[in-house]
């Protein structure tokens, strides 16, 4: 997405970052055009490296500058502290909050009357293989809402939710979901060396298997059911794995009670902030 529009970065720690070398790399956003804004010196240091304008503070940056859009990478406990000095910018700019549990009346409280949206990535981002949610208050225009977009799918793909309490239920599926996936690895590979594997080699077959299964479920439309069908060949070996999994619904129950306490955690952070 090349634009001349101007970009400003609050916030530059490893999604800030990730976010940052996204645009410019894979977004095809000059580094001219983008303003990041890190009170760390390494962070602010890491940034400059990509070409990106950065400043220790906001009161640095030219104040005639008027940017398009203002993507709020800090933490949730901060973010009230550090909106207060970019109100001057609420009448023109589109804000986009990653901030997890930071409500989009938080956001209006913070700058008055704005378009502010709210976005919900995952960590792939960096890699370019992100998934991130979103949700825009009734003042983010047509174009805005389109802008941001763009920008965003610079780290993979990007959905809009029409209700904003569906942001915190994707956090508990896809924000949260790779650290799942990562503990299902870590179980993969404990249950090949119990069974008498080394750990290195029983972690290049987990990860790889995760690999291609996961390959073949992005690039193939038949539903997940399909696709565990075709492995499990009738009192085979799969079959015997999935009487445990599947047995009175047993991995099921678990992934809707894991996903369920990340819900209920994630309302919980909305309501506190």
């Amino acid at each position: 997405m090349p634009t001349s529009k101007h970009i400003i970065l609050a916030g530059c720690g490893n999604m800030g970052y990730a976010m940052l070398e996204a645009w410019i790399s894979r977004g095809g956003i000059p580094p001219r055009n983008v303003h990041v804004v890190e009170p760390v010196e390494a962070l602010r240091s890491r940034a400059a490296v990509t070409g990106a304008n950065a400043y220790g503070n906001i009161d640095e940056i030219d104040p005639t500058l008027q940017p398009a859009i203002i993507v709020v990478a800090v933490k949730p406990q901060v973010i009230a502290a550090v909106l207060e000095a970019y109100r001057r910018f609420a009448s023109s700019a589109v804000f986009v909050s990653l901030a997890a549990g930071v409500s989009i009346e938080t956001l209006e409280t913070c700058l008055g009357p704005c378009a502010a949206m709210r976005a919900m990535p995952n960590t792939p981002a960096s890699i370019g293989q992100g998934m991130t949610v979103t949700f825009a208050n009734p003042r983010v225009g047509t174009a805005q809402a389109q802008r941001a977009g763009e920008l965003l799918a610079a780290t993979g793909e990007v959905i809009a939710v029409s209700s904003e309490h569906l942001v915190d239920v994707a956090t508990a599926i896809s924000g949260s979901g790779p650290a799942y996936l990562f503990h299902f690895l870590e179980c993969l590979a404990s249950a090949g060396q119990a069974l008498g594997l080394d750990r290195e080699t029983a972690l290049i077959l987990a990860r790889q298997t995760i690999r291609g299964a996961a390959e073949m479920a992005a690039t193939r439309e038949d539903d997940p059911e399909v696709l565990r069908r075709e492995v499990t060949s009738p009192n085979g070996t799969t079959a015997a794995a999935l009487e445990v999994l599947m047995g009175q619904n047993a991995l099921m129950a678990l992934m809707r009670d894991a996903a369920a306490a990340a819900y209920k955690r994630a309302v919980e952070l909305s309501r506190a902030n």
